[in-house]
């Protein structure tokens, strides 16, 4: 499978978010790649400094701009199980090319207006591709929420985007904790990080298990529900 990180904002924790799901990925398949298709090379430089530290599993990682990134991406789908695409916060060749060859886009965005306010171009970005790629499926995921439970963010996120015919809103959400920032310098993921933070964990954890197990999620969630109505 192939998963696409991405969108049109910059600063939205595109690379985090691959990056603690590739760890997670390799811990599960173990052959995975991850693609650095941003030309900051963010998530390189971490992979760069996760190999320095010695750190297991090993992620591979290779860097690819322009279009090629669309034949080069096929082609190596052939020799890893997944691979996942870390591309730039803009509207640019490689989102493109990734959204061609990509199963899953992942938005990642702030639940500030001013972020949710750039929806509307990628849903037209989505439904210009989708008919080239049928079966691509976009999800926007919250990051970097209030840990406040008085904060009404995702219910708003919610109501906004049932505006948009397709793209869907992820259960899971990312709160802004200062591990992410800990394991990002260190080339880690949160779980393998030494500041724990079991709620970060889990927030990677069900947002990873919606993308590459959903039917669990779907199962889990059934029985959650079935167990409240009968008590």
């Amino acid at each position: 499978m192939i998963v696409l990180i991405g969108g049109e904002k910059g600063g939205t924790g595109k690379t985090t978010l691959a990056t603690n799901l590739i760890v997670e990925r390799a811990n599960e398949i173990g052959d995975v790649l991850l693609v650095d298709a941003d030309r900051q090379m963010t998530a390189s430089h971490w992979c760069s400094v996760r190999e320095n530290n010695n750190i297991s599993p090993r992620i591979s990682n290779i860097q690819k701009y322009g279009q090629t990134l669309k034949t080069e991406t096929r082609a190596l789908s052939n020799k890893y199980q997944d691979i996942i695409i870390d591309t730039g916060g803009r509207d640019a060749p490689e989102l493109r090319a990734g959204l061609l060859v990509s199963d899953i886009f992942v938005i990642p965005l702030r639940p500030s207006q001013f972020d949710l306010w750039t929806l509307s171009k990628i849903q037209t970005l989505v439904e210009e591709v989708i008919y080239l790629n049928e079966k691509l499926k976009a999800f926007v995921l919250l990051n970097q929420s209030s840990t406040n439970p008085s904060v009404k963010e995702l219910q708003d996120a919610k109501e906004l985007l049932k505006e948009f015919e397709f793209l869907n809103l992820m259960n899971a959400a990312l709160c802004e904790r200062i591990a992410f920032r800990k394991a990002a310098i260190r080339g880690e993921s949160v779980a393998e990080c030494n500041h724990y933070d079991s709620k970060a964990i889990a927030e990677i954890k069900l947002a990873y298990n919606e993308i590459y197990h959903p039917n669990e999620v779907i199962n889990e969630s059934s029985k959650v529900q079935q167990s409240t109505r009968n008590t």
